[in-house]
């Protein structure tokens, strides 16, 4: 268990590594949109290549970070449902939520999107847009997103399994919306009374 718990630290850091240096490419993306509309109203010209580069830098930056939403257990659920179990039943749930369903949807991605790149890089595919971007960028962060999701996966399984065991302390508790906003609501209440 102390090997794959080494793995899943370094698959943890790589990931967060990549999520905190995405989060450029949203800035980069809004500049982008921004001089382009300036540019569009003052000049009266456009580019569709840098509404594309635009919708590329956006795109790449949620598919990349997805895994990195993971590991920070930020993902979507339903606390309503969710927060009603124990929290070793919340475990269960989760771990066969990766299991079942993540994992499978992960590689059944990987697998669709590896040819679907691959032809498009081939090919040289192009927009179809005059003056429009090359394509296979855009499918290979599709491929890259899913690729990190699947390792971020591969770990929150590990760490799942560990926790169950008492190898290793929960480092996620569970605190439904309501507690979230009792305890914001006091933090609040004190830095007003201050």
């Amino acid at each position: 268990m102390a090997g794959l718990l080494r793995l899943s630290r370094l698959i943890d850091r790589f990931n967060e590594t990549v999520g905190k240096a995405v989060g450029w490419l949203i800035l980069v993306s809004i500049i982008i949109s921004a001089v382009n509309a300036v540019v569009r109203k003052t000049m009266n010209m456009s580019s569709n290549a840098w509404l594309e580069a635009q919708w590329y830098l956006f795109g790449a930056a949620f598919l990349l970070a997805a895994a990195y939403t993971l590991r920070q257990n930020e993902h979507i659920r339903i606390d309503i449902i969710y927060g009603l179990w124990s929290r070793r039943v919340q475990h269960w749930i989760d771990l066969l939520g990766h299991l079942f369903f993540l994992m499978p949807f992960v590689c059944l991605m990987i697998y669709y999107f590896t040819p679907y790149f691959l032809l498009s890089f081939r090919s040289g595919e192009v927009s179809t847009n005059a003056g429009g971007l090359i394509i296979w960028p855009a499918k290979l962060m599709l491929l890259l997103g899913f690729l990190l999701l699947g390792i971020q996966g591969v770990s929150e399984i590990i760490k799942k399994i560990a926790i169950m065991r008492g190898v290793i302390e929960d480092p996620t508790p569970f605190v439904s919306a309501h507690e979230t906003a009792e305890l914001e609501g006091k933090t609040l209440a004190g830095e007003l009374n201050k």
